[in-house]
């Protein structure tokens, strides 16, 4: 694959954050994603946060599995480290990388089927954990690197591009997060910037693993009708007379909306999806007040989104395991390596 390097040269009159960057110094090469996929709209939201926030990018980790919502962290945050894992793998690499090196700010990205199916363990053990990163669902319900099939978040009742029903109940991200016992739960719309970029600082600066489950519509595989998450169907009375794919460019959706109210949100196939934005008044400490306001919301076919929990006392893996203040990467091999005749004491005590 061929990646396109955006321009070094900047306008002078670009804001500069309290470290001296601007915003394009936070972003990545050019996307190679569809026109329009929601995909992009978190990027954007990702450099905004990071930016605001003034990290310095080469203090960053980026982690990330399998599928179009892995690829992301090649459009954010050129100069930060960054590994592209296997699928599902994402969550054993962030906690092996912030065991090692606690000095730097980790970002997680995956996708509803890499978390949710093949890398449903590896999510619930850096729950456990409570690795210290942030931790970005981005949800379109599909597999859109292998056409569209059904992923673990597709609706009930919905159907595939090629029509088939699904007949299996949602896994919630956000309901298993909390049952897990996360302790920062979110979520949020890919087009609603204004509640996204906010959500994002706060996870950077939570102490743990901070979820955010981002709705995220997918605009290549929502031309069918009957997906919950789709748009217009473009090849029906198509004659095919050679193999061959488009994607027709789609226009980003967008929204703003007041906290307390819901908001229907139409897809590019005239479908509509319901977000409810929190109310002021929201006790976001209380994990059963969040699992059951979540549930209430979803049978009234709502996505609930927002700061949906964080625990005011959550300590991070490093507390729990009582680890020194030094990152163990800079720790010199004989303090990391105590010699044979300890690894024998401590072979003696197992035998």
């Amino acid at each position: 694959m061929t990646y396109i390097a955006k321009p070094k040269v900047h306008a002078p009159t670009l804001t500069k954050n309290e470290i001296g960057l601007t915003r394009r110094d936070y972003e990545g090469t050019i996307s190679t994603l569809c026109a329009g996929c929601g995909h992009d709209s978190i990027t954007a939201a990702i450099i905004q946060a990071f930016w605001e926030l003034s990290i310095p990018p080469y203090k960053v980790g980026k982690l990330s599995g399998i599928g179009c919502s892995s690829k992301t962290p090649t459009y954010f945050l050129r100069e930060a480290h960054g590994f592209n894992s296997v699928h599902g793998r994402m969550p054993a690499l962030v906690s092996g990388a912030n065991a090692a090196n606690s000095d730097i700010t980790y970002i997680g990205v995956s996708g509803d089927g890499d978390s949710l199916s093949i890398g449903f363990g590896q999510f619930g053990h850096a729950i456990r954990r409570n690795v210290n990163a942030l931790y970005v669902l981005e949800n379109n319900g599909v597999y859109g690197l292998t056409k569209g099939q059904f992923s673990a978040a597709a609706d009930k009742g919905s159907t595939s591009k090629k029509g088939e029903a699904n007949t299996m109940e949602p896994i919630d991200g956000c309901l298993m997060a909390l049952t897990l016992g996360a302790t920062f739960v979110a979520r949020s719309f890919s087009g609603d910037k204004a509640q996204l970029v906010p959500i994002l600082k706060a996870g950077l600066t939570h102490k743990g693993l901070a979820f955010i489950d981002v709705i995220s519509p997918c605009v290549t595989f929502n031309d069918h009708e009957g997906s919950t998450k789709s748009y217009a169907y473009t090849r029906e009375h198509n004659v095919e007379v050679v193999a061959a794919d488009f994607v027709p460019p789609a226009v980003e959706i967008t929204t703003a909306y007041d906290e307390g109210t819901l908001q229907n949100v139409m897809m590019h196939d005239g479908s509509w999806v319901r977000l409810r934005k929190m109310k002021d008044d929201y006790d976001a400490t209380d994990r059963d007040q969040a699992y059951a306001y979540i549930r209430a919301r979803q049978r009234e076919g709502e996505v609930l989104t927002g700061l949906l929990f964080i625990s005011p006392d959550s300590q991070d893996m490093h507390t729990q395991m009582g680890t020194v203040d030094t990152a163990l990467a800079e720790l010199p091999f004989e303090t990391l390596c105590p010699g044979n005749a300890e690894l024998q004491k401590l072979q003696t005590r197992f035998r």
